[in-house]
């Protein structure tokens, strides 16, 4: 679709309604901005956050009746 359509229609709307596209080209151009800039966690962030019991490879007490 060329901008030249895009703005034909635009100018057939009444002013409430162009405002209303407006404020959903603003949000599509935010969306497009935020999916472009992914973080992603760095390598080693959390070390020293997460700990592991000493027994965590002991079999639970609920599971006794099915070993």
């Amino acid at each position: 679709m060329s901008e030249l359509t895009i703005h034909t229609k635009l100018e057939k709307l009444p002013e409430d309604l162009k405002n209303q596209v407006n404020d959903f080209v603003d949000f599509l151009i935010e969306k497009s901005l935020k999916s472009k800039a992914k973080v992603y966690p760095k390598f080693g962030s959390v070390k020293g956050r997460i700990k592991m019991e000493a027994d965590f490879d002991a079999p639970l007490d609920d599971f006794k009746e099915y070993m």
